[in-house]
């Protein structure tokens, strides 16, 4: 059965309010995604703040509601051949191919240094076939098993945008059928599962839908877009991949759509906005669409402190609301004639 639950000055972030101006009360800004509460909904994105505690040179990471790490799949993969970058009018491409150490390494190299900040984190995982996300789930719950760390990871994400080599490379997240079977695969980790969806299908509430019957108790709205770069002087595709993924303000009026759609069909389900936040207005705008918490991703690319700063900037939006707190901001643009 389907899971359903009932002018701005630059922000200070040392305090999170604004520069020069005085906020009276704090507003409550914990949040509940799915069965997991966090101390507030600003975390990072998968694929733009590395596989361990590298931002923590710039923000404090215990800070954020959590910290989501470069996808992993169960062993190591190299990634797309170089460039894997490109900006392009409104955002950036990028071709990285889902490089990483793979579940075991990662447990061992790189979750000491998150747990050591204090952040609270959640695992991207990948696969190529749905054996593969079993696989990557079953290793990082055996990993984590009876450690203190445990308490570290607190949810998995599945990225099913990714190509599914058992249905001819087409995404997990354009099927429902493939995305219920690759959620099922990660709920072995022993977490909390939630989905990571593609935008690049026209039946995004449908597969959103398969996703929660198969036990995600959050949607992760979205994943790139699918765009090209072409280098007129060589003639030929800027990117070693040749294709790559849009992200960055380009992104944001689709992810605002995806997750408004979603809540409108799954009002009690979990929901998480990605997609072009560099601020907290950004961050704002997707609460009111119906997103319990929210993701910052490019944004982090060309300012590591980003996080930080789209955290502050919604604490000054909301004490400009004069609400008591997040949830009463959850999905109110639903409300609009």
């Amino acid at each position: 059965m389907r899971r359903r639950r009932p002018p701005r000055s630059r922000p200070d972030l040392s305090s999170g309010t604004s520069s020069g101006t005085e906020l009276s009360a704090q507003p409550d800004l914990s949040t509940r995604v799915g069965t997991l509460t966090l101390p507030n909904p600003v975390m990072t994105a998968a694929g733009t703040a590395g596989h361990g505690a590298e931002l923590g040179r710039y923000v404090d990471l215990a800070t954020l509601g959590a910290v989501v790490v470069k996808s992993l799949s169960a062993r190591p993969w190299p990634g797309n051949p170089s460039p894997r970058l490109c900006p392009v009018p409104g955002g950036m491409l990028n071709s990285v191919g889902l490089q990483g150490p793979g579940v075991g390494a990662w447990v061992r190299d790189e979750l000491p240094a998150l747990a050591a900040a204090g952040a609270r984190v959640v695992v991207s995982i990948w696969g190529s076939t749905v054996g593969e996300f079993a696989e990557a789930a079953t290793s990082l719950g055996a990993l984590l098993g009876g450690r203190p760390a445990e308490r570290t990871v607190v949810a998995v994400e599945a990225n099913v945008s990714c190509p599914n080599l058992e249905d001819r490379s087409r995404m997990f997240a354009h099927s429902t059928t493939a995305t219920a079977e690759a959620v099922a695969a990660a709920r072995e980790a022993g977490l909390p599962v939630w989905a990571k969806l593609s935008p690049n299908t026209a039946d995004l509430v449908e597969v959103a839908g398969a996703a929660l019957d198969a036990g995600a108790e959050a949607l992760t709205l979205v994943n790139t877009l699918l765009g090209l770069a072409i280098d007129a002087a060589r003639r030929r595709p800027v990117l070693g991949g040749v294709g790559g993924g849009l992200s960055g303000p380009a992104l944001h009026a689709v992810a605002l759509r995806a997750v408004f759609d979603c809540r409108r069909a799954f009002p009690r389900a979990g929901i998480v906005g990605v997609g072009g936040i560099s601020d907290g207005a950004g961050a704002l705008r997707m609460v009111l669409a119906g997103a319990d918490a929210v993701q910052v991703g490019t944004a982090t690319l060309a300012d590591p402190r980003a996080p930080a700063i789209v955290l502050a900037g919604l604490r000054v939006e909301l004490a400009r609301l004069e609400v008591a707190g997040i949830g009463d901001l959850v999905g109110a643009a639903q409300a609009a004639p």
